[in-house]
């Protein structure tokens, strides 16, 4: 059995499945993310019923972070500097008490959700995506010809400076930059901004709609700029507010304007950003993937030492 692990910032998925079939899950569960002690208890007692005598064949982790992925580090699977409160300087993998000499594969929660959408959902048929999630956090994944970007880093492009929208006076709640991407447009920004959370905006709707776009879409252009994926895939629980997607392709395109002529971005209705197929199931099914991976990693390895 394999299996895969997303740890979000508000819940964790865990899911097992047999590696011949890893698009079926054998099993799955979600866990509210609380302490390190409790939430790490729980997703071993998830898993243990399904270790063929106490081990996997792989697991595959997407963590939200930042989180040191870099196998050669001392520090492979901790996860470091994160606002997380109770989560800094957490020893993810060790505190899963996997078999000695398990094969892990990690990568951040948004890049295992950009790696999930590309194998089963939205990122199918092209050879690079990008995965963007606005929720309790901001973060970017990218999928380059079909696998994570890199195997030593992740991006973090939560904590990009943007420009602020003019009528836009709120000092931001990043604990790091105060008015960073994420200060300005997660979750928790949006509750302290409007002294309420996104589903209860009801008539600041509009005006919430407006100025989140306006950072959101910025996010978008520097993705597209920086990597020129063939798609953008956008998730996390802010994009499912009403009409927020719909004003981010608006603002992107014109955003962007004439500086990449006859790219799909300047058409909203292109197909260009488009959500996740797999809902919140993203990040878990990118996590098998990776497991999957590892094991092919393991088999090649053995048939080239033999």
């Amino acid at each position: 059995m394999i299996a895969g692990i997303e740890t979000g910032g508000t819940k964790v998925i865990c899911a097992v499945a047999d590696p011949a079939d890893p698009g079926v899950l054998a099993d799955q569960t979600r866990i509210d993310t609380t302490t390190p002690e409790r939430t790490l208890a729980a997703v071993r007692d998830f898993l243990a019923p399904y270790a063929v005598k106490g081990r996997f064949d792989a697991v595959g982790i997407a963590s939200f972070g930042p989180v040191e992925v870099d196998a050669a580090s001392p520090r492979f699977g901790w996860i470091t500097s994160t606002p997380k409160a109770g989560w800094q300087d957490t020893d993810l993998i060790a505190s899963l008490g996997l078999a000695p000499g398990t094969p892990v594969r990690l990568v951040s929660d948004v890049t295992g959700a950009a790696l999930g959408e590309h194998r089963f959902g939205a990122g199918r048929g092209v050879d690079d995506i990008a995965y963007v999630t606005v929720g309790t956090g901001i973060g970017a994944g990218l999928v380059v010809n079909g696998a994570p970007f890199s195997p030593r880093s992740h991006p973090e492009l939560g904590h990009l400076l943007v420009r602020r929208h003019p009528d836009d006076p709120f000092p931001g709640v990043c604990p790091f930059h105060g008015d960073c991407l994420e200060g300005l447009a997660s979750g928790p920004s949006v509750a302290a901004r409007w002294g309420r959370p996104g589903p209860e905006l009801g008539p600041l709707l509009p005006q919430a709609v407006e100025i989140s776009s306006y950072y959101i879409a910025q996010l978008l252009a520097t993705v597209t700029y920086a990597t020129g994926p063939q798609r953008i895939v956008a998730g996390g629980g802010v994009l499912k507010t009403p009409g927020l997607l719909e004003a981010v392709r608006r603002q992107l395109a014109l955003l962007v304007g004439g500086a990449l002529a006859d790219h799909p971005l300047t058409d909203p209705g292109s197909g260009y950003v488009v959500r996740p197929v797999l809902g919140d199931g993203s990040g878990v099914r990118g996590a098998l993937s990776l497991a999957v991976d590892a094991l092919q990693v393991r088999a090649r390895t053995a048939a080239t030492a033999g």
